[in-house]
């Protein structure tokens, strides 16, 4: 059996008890950075064999990985801290197990973004997580142009050195926001700062940090007084596809993406 194991974002203490269990049961941990890990480990008094798996060798870390599940041995995954896959190695393990048909599951646990969230206090019924944002300015900026409209709170990662050119990329794109800076979760330092885009983060500058920023206000899109045919034709110009289009026109116009799609299946 295949596991992903969320482990501590910070303070050791946030383990699951099924977390610790699988570990002791595991024949082998494959995890981004051996030294975290064993760390983590030698806290539990688990001893186990450790297999970097990161960024530069997942596909064959998947391989391995296979080798010895079919072996019936269970491995277990983890990152350096909170959930694999959320911003962090683990999605192209997942596709490679899913095409060979080799069965996984999850240990839930810490997620970074999450207790973000509930630290911002901002609106949490809705919101669109986009993790680190590309190091490439040109896709950076597509990014943010393409959830510029949405309503809902919108959450990044980003890393200590970034934070001021990363306000100065949303404010840019965004206009004037609130927006909140959480960092060093479950630590003793953690804090959660609030701050207009516009004025800027003058708080602490270290530590794992995420950014939430206001979606936009719920104020009547003008693009909501064009025609479904004209509105879905808006999107297109700027360059999507036709499905996506009309995926946002419907958001815009709050209805289902069926009613766009109904009204314009003549539209190319």
């Amino acid at each position: 059996m295949i596991e992903f194991i969320a482990t501590p974002i910070g303070n050791l203490k946030d383990i699951t008890l099924r977390a610790l269990e699988e570990l002791k049961e595991a024949d082998a941990v494959f995890c981004e950075d051996t030294r975290h890990t064993l760390k983590l480990l030698t806290a539990y008094e688990i001893k186990k064999p450790l297999y970097a798996c990161h960024k530069f060798n997942e596909r064959e870390a998947a391989e391995h990985i296979l080798s010895l599940s079919r072996e019936g041995k269970k491995v277990a995954i983890v990152s350096d801290a909170g959930m694999p896959v959320i911003s962090d190695p683990g999605s192209t393990l997942c596709r490679i197990f899913r095409e060979a048909g080799e069965p996984y599951t999850v240990i839930p646990g810490p997620c970074a973004f999450v207790c973000a969230l509930v630290l911002s206090a901002f609106p949490a019924d809705r919101f669109c997580f986009i993790g680190f944002l590309s190091e490439k300015k040109k896709e950076r900026e597509e990014i943010l142009r393409r959830v510029k409209s949405y309503r809902e709170t919108l959450i990044f990662h980003v890393a200590p050195q970034d934070i001021d050119a990363e306000i100065a990329d949303l404010y840019a794109v965004f206009g004037d926001r609130k927006a909140c800076l959480v960092r060093e979760i479950t630590k003793i330092h953690e804090e959660s700062v609030t701050f207009l885009l516009s004025e800027g983060y003058q708080g602490e500058r270290r530590g794992e940090c995420i950014l939430l920023v206001e979606g936009e206000k719920s104020e009547e899109n003008p693009l909501n007084s064009l025609t479904p045919e004209e509105h879905v034709k808006h999107y297109i110009e700027m360059g999507y596809e036709k499905k996506e289009a009309v995926k946002l026109a419907a958001r815009d116009r709050g209805v289902p993406k069926n009613e766009i799609y109904k009204l314009t299946v003549d539209l190319r």
